[in-house]
This record gives C-alpha cells, structure tokens and sequence, in this order.
C-alpha cells in the first residue's frame, strides 16, 4: 500500500547506497520548472547544455554528490518515432545527465510492445522501494506528485520493468533523434 507521509525524492537519493533508476515513458512532461527553458528551445532549437548553469547546477551537484557515494545512476526512457518536440528538447539536453554521472538509454516505444511496464514514471532506489511519479495529462504534477511503495511485488515490477528496458535501451550516445 502507499506511504501515508512518504519520503521525497531527494530522500531517497540521498539513503541510496547502490542504485538509483529512473524510468520514464512520457512523450510530453510540462513541469514548470523547466517551463522557460523548453519555450526558449522550441523558438530558437537551442538548448541549456551548460552544466554550471543556474538551471543544471542543482541536478549536477545532486548527481555528482550521489556517484561520487558509489551509488550507480540509470535513466532509461521509452518515446515515440517520430520523436515529440520535448523528447527532441530532453534529448538536447541529456549530455548534461551524462556529465553528471548519470548512465542513460533510449527504447523506441515500439520496441516496448511486449514488456510489462508499470503505469507511471518511476525512480528505484537499491531495490527495495519505488518512487511513481504522477502527472496529469498535459504533463504536469498531478496531486499526489509521487506514491512510495515498498512492497516486494511491486519493487519486483518496477526492476522488471525497468531491466527489461534497460536491455533493449539504445546508449544516449547512440541514439539520434
């Protein structure tokens, strides 16, 4: 069952001691923070690839602090072909997660076709609990923002889920959009 006061992602992250996976299967996110940054690229095709940047620093320093534990990073994310405008803006973006620590691979959805996926977004931490992000359908946080589930059915999914992923993903530096 879900946690009554579940404990935030930064939280987690932070008590992982070997893994922490991300598993996003979203062709469109629309969360305000990144709201700005995503208009400026849809304008101009540029994207904030500057690591130091004002924008980057928080994540950067979040995941450079939890590699430098020892605490492996993987991103994996399943997308449509023809790529959607913001998977083409995440994409510009991700050698940042790669400079960062993270470890990131594509799947084209239609490769997924056949792998059980949990219906949410996720983060794993050392496989033992599970963080579903919830989004509405534009995109944005939807209210709860995230469940914890700690339950060894459920975290056997989502490391199912995310392995399989994983396997058939394509490295970020391979994949071309």
């Amino acid at each position: 069952m879900p946690q009554n006061d579940p404990p935030g992602f930064e939280e987690l992250l932070a008590a992982a001691q070997h893994s922490a996976c991300h598993l996003e299967m979203r062709d469109v996110y629309g969360v305000g923070d990144e709201q700005a940054d995503f208009e400026h690229f849809l304008r101009t095709g540029e994207r904030d690839t500057d690591p130091a940047s004002e924008y980057w620093t928080p994540w950067v320093d979040l995941i450079g602090t939890t590699t430098a534990r020892g605490v492996s990073v993987r991103r994996a994310r399943i997308v449509s072909e023809p790529v959607t405008p913001y998977i083409r803006y995440e994409h510009a973006g991700t050698g940042v997660n790669v400079q960062a620590g993270e470890d990131v691979r594509w799947l084209p959805r239609r490769q997924a076709s056949d792998l059980a996926l949990p219906g949410n977004d996720l983060w794993l931490f050392d496989r033992t609990a599970v963080l579903f992000n919830h989004f509405a359908g534009d995109g944005n946080w939807s209210e709860p923002k995230w469940e914890v589930r700690t339950e060894p059915y459920v975290v056997d999914l989502a490391a199912s889920a995310f392995e399989a992923v994983w396997d058939r993903g394509i490295p970020h530096e391979k994949y071309t959009v």
